[in-house]
């Protein structure tokens, strides 16, 4: 790969000083619907700054990296559909080389009569049981954990690859921090921050870089990312070989509802 073909696509943006929820009550006496918690939509945030453009004219300029393939393989643009669609806004998505479906749900602590069909009535409630689905995907079982994070835990991963496998989690945290950690034979290879992937540890920081390069991302450089979710996705994409499109996150598929949710 040469030199040009690693250059990062560099996004530039005004980045604005606001209050806090200076978006959110303008939006609400301006009669748009807003959740608690979450993103605003953009047409929202375009209406405000239109509606105040002195705002965006003090602002001061940020300048983010968009990760996309620079290679043939899993790209970025493959996940566009996870912006508004499921898993949702925080979610673990697994994949396991060397254990079929049940025994990964066992190994993320479903019990055999846990195990069932899942369909769209099921969801992670706050004291509810964890909702998790599993498919095969090739030579992989993909799980996804509605609104948790237990296979992303070290020693989970570790359960998941020991004896000659490989498991990658890929976190969605919306309120907290996106990570990517690769296992391989019941360690902890690799741990990547894909908003900044200057951020990495674990036994072999740097076994991904030729995958970050790949997606248009130095791994020696101090640059954010502003695709970070799309880029975790792509990231895990080129480990596996496994590109996850929506048709393969409908119910009713195979999961469990494990007591013990967070």
């Amino acid at each position: 790969m040469s030199d040009a073909d690693l250059t990062p696509l560099r996004i530039t943006y005004r980045s604005p000083e606001l209050g806090r929820t200076q978006i959110h009550d303008w939006a609400r006496a301006n009669g748009y619907l807003v959740s608690e918690r979450g993103r605003l939509a953009r047409e929202i945030t375009e209406a405000f700054f239109a509606a105040h453009p002195e705002i965006l004219e003090r602002a001061r300029t940020v300048e983010m990296v968009r990760a996309t393939a620079r290679t043939p393989g899993p790209s970025p643009e493959d996940y566009q559909w996870q912006k508004n669609g499921p898993p949702g806004d925080i979610y673990t998505m697994l994949f396991v080389r060397g254990l079929d479906e049940r025994e990964v749900l066992r190994r993320l602590g479903a019990a055999d009569e846990d195990i069932r069909m899942i369909d769209d009535g099921d969801f992670t409630g706050p004291e509810g049981p964890q909702i998790i689905t599993v498919r095969r995907i090739g030579a992989w079982t993909v799980a996804v954990e509605d609104r948790d994070w237990r296979g992303h835990e070290p020693q989970v991963l570790g359960a998941l690859s020991r004896d000659g496998g490989e498991a990658v989690a890929v976190l969605r945290h919306d309120y907290a921090q996106h990570e990517v950690r690769y296992a391989a034979d019941g360690r902890l290879i690799t741990t990547v921050n894909p908003g900044f992937p200057l951020t990495r540890d674990g036994e072999d920081p740097d076994r991904l870089n030729r995958h970050l390069r790949e997606l248009g991302i130095d791994p020696a450089a101090a640059d954010s990312v502003d695709n970070p979710v799309p880029a975790a996705l792509a990231l895990a994409g080129r480990i596996t070989g496994v590109t996850v499109e929506l048709r393969r996150l409908r119910r009713p598929v195979l999961g469990a509802a494990v007591p013990g949710a967070r």
